[in-house]
C-alpha cells in the first residue's frame, strides 16, 4: 500500500515519538504521585496530551507524505508544527513538576507568561495545521475517497482545536487582570467538579474538551474508516467500487461533522454528555436518520464489480500509486 511507500515527515515522527516517552513517564506519575490538581491526578493532563499528540503528529506525519507537490512547503509547515507542540508539552510538564496548572493560570506573572507563550504555540500549531490542509485540497491525489477523508479529517480537526480557543473567554465571576484563572473547560459548573473516568469530562456541566477532542481525532478516525473499507473491499464487492468507498466517505465526513456540532452546542448549553435533554436527543435521531438514509443510498448505487483496471482491494488503478 502507499502508505507503507513514502517517507513520512521525520520531525513529526521524532516529536510523536518522544511524547510516546511521555505518556508512559505520565502514566508512572499518575500511580506513584498522589498529587491532585483541579480535581484530577496531576500528570493526567501531560498524560492525555501525550497520548492525544502522538495520534495527531502520526497522522500529519502520513498525510504529508503523500503530498506529490510542494513538499517544502508542507515539511516547513509539519516543523513548525512539531516545535510548537514541543514548546506547549515542555511548559505543561514544567508546571506538573511545579505542581501548578498549566491551563488558564494568571497567579504569579511568571504562570501567566507560561500561560501566554502557550496561547501563542496553540495558534502557531492551528496555523500550520492550516497550511496543510490548504495543501490537501489542492492535492492531485488519484483516489478520491482517500483525498477526501484526509481532507474532511483534517478540516474537522481544525474545528475541533479552534474550540481550544472558547476555553480561554473568562467564566462568569473572572475577570481579566484581576483573577488568577481566567478562561475554564466546563459552561455553567466550575473546573474541577464531577467527572466521568479517564476523560475528566464534567458529569455535572457543559465541557468543552469534548467537541475539541471529537474534532481534533477525526484526523485519524476518517482515513483508519477509508483504511477499513479498503480491507473488507475482497470481501464485498460494492465496497470495491471507488465510487461507493467515496459516498461512504462522504457520509461519514457529513455525519462526522454533525455530530461535533452537536456536542458543541450540548458544552455550550451547560449540559453534560451524559445527561442529554430532548432537544439533544431529537437531533441525535436526526443525524442517525440521515446517516442511515445516507449509508442506504451509497450502496444502493453501488457497482456489484471494481471498475476497469482496478485492484479489488482499493478501487484505485493497478499501475498508479495513490498520488498522481
Amino acid at each position: 500500500m502507499a502508505f507503507l511507500r513514502t517517507s513520512w515527515h521525520r520531525p513529526l515522527v521524532v516529536f510523536s515519538a518522544a511524547m510516546a516517552v511521555l505518556a508512559v513517564v505520565s502514566a508512572v506519575g499518575i500511580l506513584v504521585d498522589d498529587r491532585v490538581l483541579v480535581g484530577a491526578p496531576i500528570w493526567a493532563k501531560p498524560f492525555k496530551f501525550a497520548v492525544s499528540f502522538v495520534a495527531y503528529c502520526l497522522s500529519l506525519a502520513w498525510m504529508l507524505s503523500l503530498l506529490p507537490d510542494r513538499r517544502r512547503v508542507g515539511w516547513w509547515a509539519g516543523t513548525v508544527v512539531a516545535l510548537a507542540s514541543l514548546v506547549e508539552m515542555v511548559i505543561i510538564t514544567g508546571q506538573v513538576v511545579r505542581g501548578k496548572r498549566s491551563h488558564f493560570n494568571h497567579q504569579t506573572p511568571f504562570d501567566e507568561a507560561l500561560f501566554n507563550a502557550m496561547a501563542v504555540t496553540v495558534v502557531i500549531l492551528w496555523a500550520g495545521t492550516l497550511v496543510v490542509a490548504v495543501l490537501l485540497l489542492r492535492a492531485r491525489i488519484a483516489d478520491r475517497a482517500s483525498a477526501w477523508a484526509m481532507r474532511s479529517g483534517i478540516l474537522l480537526a481544525l474545528a475541533g482545536a479552534a474550540v481550544g480557543f472558547l476555553m480561554t473567554q473568562p467564566a462568569p465571576g473572572q475577570r481579566r487582570g484581576v483573577s488568577k484563572v481566567v478562561g475554564a473547560h466546563s459552561v455553567g459548573v466550575p473546573d474541577g467538579g464531577p467527572s466521568m473516568p479517564l476523560t475528566g469530562w464534567s458529569t455535572t456541566g457543559g465541557d468543552l474538551r469534548i467537541p475539541h477532542f471529537f474534532g481534533m481525532h477525526a484526523l485519524q478516525l476518517l482515513p483508519l474508516l477509508l483504511m477499513v473499507l479498503a480491507v473488507l473491499a475482497p470481501r464485498f464487492a460494492r465496497l470495491a467500487d471507488e465510487r461507493v468507498r467515496l459516498r461512504l466517505v462522504l457520509v461519514a465526513s457529513g455525519a462526522y461533522a454533525a455530530v461535533f456540532g452537536l456536542v458543541l452546542w450540548q458544552a455550550l448549553r451547560g449540559q453534560p454528555l451524559i445527561r442529554p435533554d430532548g432537544a439533544t436527543l431529537g437531533a441525535a435521531g436526526l443525524i442517525l436518520l440521515a446517516v442511515t438514509l445516507g449509508v442506504y443510498g451509497a450502496l444502493r448505487t453501488g457497482r456489484t464489480s471494481p471498475p476497469r483496471g482496478a485492484t479489488a482491494a482499493t478501487g484505485a488503478p493497478a499501475s498508479k500509486d495513490l498520488v498522481s
